[in-house]
């Protein structure tokens, strides 16, 4: 298909071809191989949309909740912010490699900016062998007797990175049910002390390859304690185990949380950028 033609949305036709343009780059695109691999690409069952300009192998972008560009050229990044822009506005979040990040960003700019916030460089980190640190024996999956004060520590810990509260649309519904469906999976894991919980984290995207590990958070009390490697070797070495890579970005300005990462093991594979809107 030539690129003259716009972004297209992709079917179940081209599932297999998606899924092996995802496969080639499996840390980066692990959000979106995790929804195609659990959803396909019926129009009837994938949350989102899937589109290209001239075949996934060469232009690929994802738009849902969130958009994310997964490959292509400048021109196929303007072509992506042409068909996301032809309808209302739906996500809250742009992310993906910077190099593709920031040239859609560029084109969406007219249309949807300035940003609430942008965050330009964010390594993304991965780990397919065993943590370099001992895993915190204490670090478990967390069960669904503990969703309130987990809930309450991943709230804390959004108002906290973002400024913003989930809470204030809907009463907090849709955070909650998050929680509950990740800790109702096994992806979220906690850690107590005293009966106090002072380390969480959940994987946010689990694909056949790629765990994708976010939520990384200490009790501020217990913060510089070693709780956050120690707790985040837990969680890598669960992944591991599962015969998957651990991977997580961060923005680069959080030097303790790079810090951890290294004690930890992970190794920087590329380049996130996040554009938050209103």
């Amino acid at each position: 298909m030539l690129k003259l033609l716009g972004a297209r949305q992709l079917g179940r036709r081209d599932e297999a071809k998606v899924l092996r343009v995802l496969g080639a780059d499996p840390v980066a695109s692990c959000m979106a191989a995790a929804r195609v691999e659990e959803f396909g690409l019926s129009p009837h069952t994938f949350p989102g949309e899937l589109w290209s300009r001239g075949g996934p192998s060469s232009s690929l972008c994802y738009s849902g909740p969130n958009v994310m560009p997964l490959c292509g050229d400048a021109g196929d990044m303007r072509a992506f912010a042409d068909r996301v822009t032809r309808t209302p506005r739906k996500c809250s979040v742009i992310v993906g490699r910077r190099e593709l990040t920031m040239p859609l960003w560029e084109s969406l700019t007219p249309h949807w900016g300035p940003a609430r916030e942008l965050r330009f460089e964010q390594p993304l980190l991965a780990i397919s062998t065993a943590p370099a640190i001992a895993p915190d024996p204490l670090v478990h999956t967390a069960t669904p007797a503990e969703v309130d004060g987990y809930l309450a520590a991943a709230l804390a810990m959004f108002i906290e990175e973002t400024g913003l509260d989930p809470t204030t649309h809907d009463g907090g519904n849709a955070f909650r049910q998050r929680i509950e469906q990740l800790i109702g999976s096994g992806r979220a894991f906690s850690r107590y002390q005293d009966g106090e919980l002072i380390f969480k984290a959940e994987i946010g995207a689990l694909s056949r390859a790629v765990g994708q590990i976010q939520g990384v958070w200490v009790h501020p009390e217990h913060r510089s304690a070693g709780h956050g490697a120690a707790g985040t070797a837990a969680v890598v070495d669960a992944i591991v185990k599962s015969g998957r890579t651990a991977s997580l970005y961060f923005d680069d300005s959080n030097v303790a949380a790079g810090r951890t990462y290294d004690r930890v093991g992970f190794t920087r594979v590329a380049d996130f950028s996040t554009i938050l809107l209103d």
